[in-house]
């Protein structure tokens, strides 16, 4: 019989031995009668400092006729048959196709290689050995390379973050994502802990992993192959064609095109997908000594080897807007991120160790179409772009970030560098932030700001750093689609993941992906 345990606590330097017996102590059994026991879960309790402990959910297997205490902390597991997967009859043209390498362009290709259906995929960018190549010669010399960069290549924009896996959704696919993970080279530690994070070091080498175990399941990867035009009969998709001159004859087509392909988004527009204008957010960077957030989080225990670096998370709902921190990158750096020529673009990114100085997270206001100036379903790309050439023009128009200490920021000066020094991959200009973002962004983060600092000690010090900007937070537009997933008038395009609208994040994204692959496999009979 296979239990769940939940509220197993322990302080920060009990380990295995402490866990085995506080579940014998729950399940009023002898240690031997327990076996194959597991952490599913481990959080952090931080709230009664300096008692900061560990709360676990542990799972274990009894030999069946044992008697188990009546608890509400224990719970029978039952065996869930994963249903299977039958194919349907429909004939695919030729392979299916993934345009995009991102979490839900990866995760769609992985189903359905293990299903025989051998995808070909394709991506604009480059694999991600050669990406992290041009990656890092624009970081030095600024110049960018607008098919291969933070935005596209192996992996999508999530390659050079932090590797989050936390997510809001409520799917039972997330376990899959998190296992497949962690079969192709994440920590154990995704499995279990609260916060999961791959690292971005880390999830290079793992992208490129399940990229080889779809080709070896019969699929292709082809890099350096942006889709520029789509072939329309009828109503109904037939075909890609690609930059490389060669056209993919298909009638299933999944757009996993992450949310910066804005000349895709284009192309679709102008062949007659339907878009729809979505809210997003857009603000700055924001940085702090990330001993400063360990100890306004940890007090006493900050440093302890078992936590690790901290985190945080905030929210101020203000009238009609929302002001908070997305993305939050412990001991991490701050990335140049742009996808065009003449602009700033910002993320954030962490390593597996996170032992970076600086903490870094988006410090964001919502947006929504009432911003945007004009009903057009892309308004919100050029809503972006304003901003982000703004903030080029703030660095000198010389791919100089701008960068502001807090209190210049509150008070509309450029000022100088304080005691936080950039964290940022690129070089940076000292300037106003204030003139490259609306007025009434800026003004909600300096609402906020007050409320920030009661939440996180230290948070409003004057010497915190802003660097402009970050308005890629989530896709501009959506794509409609039905509820077999496939885009409204466009029999056979499937719109997938962040970029057409249904996702926000890596888990979100992948777990999007799947349900595409299995609607696919549902639908279509594996090719010949």
């Amino acid at each position: 019989m296979k239990l769940l345990l939940s509220n197993i606590i322990t302080g920060l330097d009990d380990g295995q031995k402490e866990l085995e017996k506080l579940a014998v102590q729950k399940l009023k059994i002898k240690l031997n009668n327990i076996k194959n026991l597991k952490i599913v879960k481990q959080s952090v309790d931080a709230r009664k400092k300096p008692g900061i402990r560990f709360v676990y959910s542990i799972s274990c297997e009894i030999n069946d006729g044992i008697h188990i205490s009546d608890n509400p902390d224990i719970r029978i597991l039952k065996h869930v048959e994963e249903e299977p997967l039958n194919p349907g009859d429909r004939q695919i043209t030729g392979r299916p196709l993934i345009i995009g390498t991102g979490p839900s362009g990866i995760f769609c290709g992985l189903i359905l290689a293990q299903n025989g259906y051998k995808p070909v995929i394709i991506d604009r960018g480059s694999k991600v050995e050669e990406r992290t190549r041009k990656v890092e010669h624009y970081w030095k010399c600024g110049e960018l390379d607008i098919n291969t960069n933070v935005q596209f290549g192996e992996g999508g924009a999530g390659t050079f973050s932090d590797g989050k896996l936390t997510t809001r959704i409520n799917d039972s696919r997330c376990d899959k994502v998190l296992q497949e993970y962690h079969r192709f080279g994440a920590p154990d530690e995704i499995l279990y802990r609260s916060k999961p994070h791959i690292g971005t070091d880390i999830l290079k080498r793992v992208v490129a992993n399940m990229r080889m175990e779809i080709e070896r399941l019969g699929g292709t990867v082809l890099f350096d192959t942006k889709a520029i035009d789509i072939n329309i009969s009828d109503g109904k998709l037939c075909g890609v064609l690609t930059d490389t001159h060669s056209n993919i004859d298909t009638n299933v087509v999944v757009a996993a095109i992450g949310h910066s392909a804005r000349d895709t988004f284009e192309m679709l527009y102008n062949r007659g997908v339907p878009f729809q204008q979505k809210p997003f957010s857009i603000g700055v960077r924001i940085e702090h000594p990330q001993s400063l957030i360990n100890t306004a989080q940890y007090g006493e225990a900050s440093g302890h080897p078992a936590l690790g670096a901290a985190d945080y998370q905030l929210f101020h709902k203000q009238s009609n807007r929302t002001a908070y921190s997305f993305c939050m990158c412990p001991g991490g750096l701050v990335v140049a991120s742009a996808s065009e020529q003449n602009s700033i673009v910002t993320n954030g990114m962490s390593e597996y160790k996170r032992d970076r100085e600086n903490a870094n997270s988006a410090l964001v206001v919502s947006v929504g179409p009432s911003d945007f100036g004009t009903s057009h379903p892309l308004a919100g790309i050029e809503f972006q772009r304003i901003w982000e050439r703004l903030a080029y023009k703030a660095g000198g128009s010389s791919n100089h970030a701008p960068v502001q200490r807090l209190e210049d920021f509150m008070d509309n000066r450029a000022g100088g560098l304080g005691s936080v020094k950039p964290g940022y991959t690129g070089k940076t200009r000292c300037a106003d932030i204030n003139e490259c973002l609306p007025k009434y962004v800026t003004d909600s983060m300096k609402e906020a700001m007050a409320y920030f600092d009661k939440r996180i000690k230290g948070f409003g010090m004057k010497d915190a750093l802003l660097t402009g900007v970050e308005t890629r937070t989530s896709s501009p537009v959506r794509i409609p689609r039905n509820d077999t997933f496939e885009c409204i008038g466009m029999a056979g395009l499937y719109p997938a993941g962040e970029g057409a609208g249904y996702a926000g994040g890596i888990v979100s994204a992948a777990v999007d992906g799947i349900k595409i692959a299995q609607q696919i496999i549902k639908t279509y009979a594996v090719p010949r």
